[in-house]
């Protein structure tokens, strides 16, 4: 503002000639003084410029830069974290699928053991309640030709009475009986 209150000031003071009246000069006629006022002019502005606006602009410019540049670094140091994040997380992912991949593995391992441990307890349990099944029917197969032999026995013996009529003593009897007892299967 102050700049340019001099430079009309100034110009002014040329184009009235300094308190004289003059001609109008014409736009292609060369005034030496207005030449030398305005470069003069020209360079006390160029100076104030460079006092009052370049040095400020100049020193923002290079803070902007400087902010520009830091907030660049800032992001390229944060995309590489994100990538080295990004492939730690993926590792661990892997890892993690790995380990749940065994945890299965094994676990169907564990079953599987498992069910053949109980199968073959049950296998086992089943082949010994057979086994007590097949000794329970011997043991009752033989309690009962036990007892039909004693029937048997005392039938024959009261038959062999009676067809006898007491002709035969009781111990030729029982090895007549015993003979026939022999003689017959004992399935």
């Amino acid at each position: 503002m102050m700049l340019i209150l001099l430079h009309n000031i100034v110009f002014g003071i040329f184009l009235s000639g300094g308190g004289e009246v003059h001609e109008k000069p014409s736009l292609l006629s060369v005034n030496p003084g207005l030449i030398i006022w305005t470069i003069v002019v020209f360079v006390i502005f160029l100076f104030l410029l460079r006092k009052f606006a370049w040095g400020p602009l100049i020193t923002a410019l290079n803070n902007r830069e400087e902010t520009i540049k830091s907030a660049l670094e800032n992001a390229e140091k944060q995309n590489k974290e994100t990538a080295e994040m990004l492939e730690t997380n993926r590792k661990i992912i892997a890892e993690a699928n790995q380990q749940a991949s065994k945890i299965l593995s094994d676990a169907r391992e564990l079953s599987a053991k498992i069910k053949d441990e109980i199968v073959s307890k049950a296998n086992e349990e089943a082949n010994r309640n057979i086994q007590k099944a097949k000794e329970q029917i011997q043991s009752m197969k033989d309690t009962a030709l036990d007892q039909m032999k004693d029937d048997i026995t005392d039938i024959a013996f009261k038959a062999a009475e009676k067809i006898i009529a007491k002709n035969l003593d009781k111990n030729k009897q029982m090895d007549i009986i015993d003979e026939f007892m022999n003689k017959i299967p004992k399935n």
